[in-house]
């Protein structure tokens, strides 16, 4: 009668640590550009929302002063969170001669367009 000896070895193989490796490098690669993007997108939403507030900010005071005149175009800027932004005030005519239409848009320092609000003002 033979008796076989039969090895068994418990671990992993080479091949498979290193599949375990890569599938590893994958995930995190995606991991880091996910939290990039979220860092990005953070940055813009509080770029929007600065650039909003002066917006608001600028038609509200339209808006208390009665200003009616048109077409009127008005450079102002305005300071969010340490931030400079340089805006721009236009007034158009509407179809309805009583009523106003004015844009306040707001630039980045860099000159780059961040938003344009819009509101209607009555005599």
């Amino acid at each position: 009668m033979t008796h076989r000896r039969t090895r068994r070895f418990k671990g992993f193989t080479l091949i498979e640590v290193m599949v375990a490796l890569a599938i590893v490098a994958v995930t995190l690669g995606a991991g880091m550009k996910a939290a990039g993007a979220l860092s990005d997108n953070a940055q813009r939403i509080l770029e929007v929302t600065s650039a909003q507030w002066c917006a608001e900010n600028e038609l509200t005071e339209l808006k208390l002063t009665k200003f009616f005149q048109v077409p009127t175009e008005i450079e102002f800027s305005c300071e969010q969170f340490g931030v400079s932004y340089q805006g721009k005030l236009i007034s158009r005519r509407t179809p309805n001669p009583n009523f106003l239409r004015a844009d306040a848009q707001i630039f980045n320092e860099d000159g780059r367009p961040v938003l344009t609000l819009s509101t209607v003002l009555g005599r």
